[in-house]
């Protein structure tokens, strides 16, 4: 009987929890129903406001790269390049979009669609000069980027350029989709915004109805000149990251020693060695009380840091072997923001040439303060390295003698332990007895008086 009541139990318990699951199933079935994941997933764009509806996306080859890139052209607002930017794959992320459409009733109808991809482009300012600047020197310069790097950065030769129309800079210019062509030749605006900023970097003429343009280097470095001091106009600084590593990082200069503020003379006296007489410490304590002394620890040149570092809670921080004034900082800032531009829109061997002209143009910029430094500061690291290689051998030969004296205080007590395990117990129960105030057996042995 029991065990029918509890098979009977059993059953209904089972009965039970399948009318539940049940339940649970029909309660928790989603409202909405996801659709199928897409081949081809719809992307994020941010255009700017200033784009008009005639605006376009072309595909237009990349004058640094050379690969065909895709523009936003706008008669309007100009040209824009697309900028990708995407969290790092370690943090998965994904965007929820909402969309609103109005309908026939003068209602609005919203979707909401999920993508996977959290990369956002963004839509920013790009001079339509880069576009045209290989065309400008010809087309051997457009090849370079195909080659090897070693030909890439390469100066191009320095031939006889001739005035060509726009149409002619076109044709050397690569453009495999002809995007830029066709652009150029149904919108008339765009065609006098392209016309105008190469007239800001070439000489022209007019031959009849036609304007033609020829590249001038100094122009073009002027142009581009003006770009890198407006990224760092009024004292302006660079993003943090290129700050970093192009400025600061640059400009360390190696630490000769640490710079400690005492306000007791005893304490120097302590330092240097000297006893604290009784009365005239006292009072030379009491007469430097409220003077602050600095004391200038100065070492050899040890290392190649410039990080502050205090001592006892008393430093004053590093000192470092010399610092760049603000006219050296302004400087590498100008050249690095030049360094970027060309290094992001122009190509490897327009980059070398423009350099080279920037480097013996005094009358735009003068670098010699920058240089002179940056040579100081070369000579300085090597010192650096030298004596931290010097330092290094010494503490090696430190090390080595201290090896030396752990391994023959090792091998004593390896033997006085050997020692006591050949001991029969008698002996090393003797060896426990207290033998203070007993005689030696010698005393025993001695001749007496």
């Amino acid at each position: 009987m029991a065990r029918t009541r509890a098979k009977g139990a059993a059953t209904a318990a089972s009965k039970d929890d399948k009318k539940s699951a049940t339940a649970v199933t029909k309660t928790s079935s989603s409202v909405y129903t996801l659709s199928t994941a897409s081949n081809n997933p719809p992307k994020l764009f941010i255009l700017p406001k200033s784009a008009s509806a005639a605006a376009r996306v072309v595909v237009i080859q990349h004058p640094r790269y050379n690969k065909p890139t895709r523009f936003l052209v706008c008669p309007e607002a100009g040209f824009f390049e697309f900028t990708t930017v995407s969290p790092p794959k370690s943090t998965p992320r994904s965007w929820l979009i909402q969309s609103t459409t109005p309908n026939q009733d003068d209602a609005t109808n919203q979707s909401t669609q999920i993508t996977q991809s959290p990369a956002l482009h963004l839509a920013t300012p790009y001079d339509p000069l880069f576009l045209l600047l290989p065309a400008l020197y010809n087309t051997t310069i457009t090849d370079a980027a195909s080659q090897e790097e070693e030909e890439a950065t390469k100066p191009p030769p320095t031939q006889k350029r001739m005035f060509l129309s726009l149409e002619d800079h076109l044709e050397n210019t690569p453009d495999p989709s002809r995007h830029l062509t066709q652009l150029l030749a149904t919108c008339a605006t765009t065609r006098q915004l392209v016309e105008a900023r190469l007239a800001a970097v070439c000489d022209t003429v007019q031959a009849g109805d036609e304007r033609m343009f020829r590249v001038s280097e100094a122009k073009l470095l002027r142009a581009l000149l003006a770009k890198a001091r407006a990224v760092v106009q009024g004292g302006g600084r660079l993003p943090e990251s290129m700050e970093e590593r192009f400025v600061r990082k640059e400009l360390e200069a190696p630490v000769l020693g640490v710079r400690v503020a005492r306000g007791s003379a005893a304490v120097q006296q302590q330092q240097k060695g000297e006893e604290v007489v009784d009365g005239e410490g006292e009072d030379s304590v009491e007469s430097q009380a409220s003077v602050e002394t600095v004391v200038s620890e100065v070492s050899e040149v040890s290392a190649a840091s410039t990080a502050a570092t205090s001592v006892g809670g008393e430093g004053d921080g590093a000192v470092s072997a010399m610092v760049a004034s603000e006219e050296v900082v302004k400087l590498q800032r100008l050249r690095v923001a030049f360094n970027f531009i060309c290094s992001s829109y122009v190509a490897p061997a327009i980059a070398v040439l423009l350099k080279r002209n920037l480097a013996q143009a005094a009358e735009l910029v003068d670098f010699k303060p920058l240089d002179e430094y940056l040579e100081r500061l070369a000579e300085l690291r090597q010192e650096a390295a030298a004596v931290r290689s010097s330092d290094f051998s010494r503490k090696r030969a430190g090390d080595e003698e201290q090896d030396e004296r752990a391994e023959k205080r090792r091998r004593q007590e390896a033997e006085e332990k050997a020692k006591k395990a050949n001991m029969s117990r008698g002996v090393k129960n003797l060896m426990k007895v207290n033998t203070s105030g007993m005689k030696k057996m010698s005393d025993f042995f001695k001749k007496k008086a």
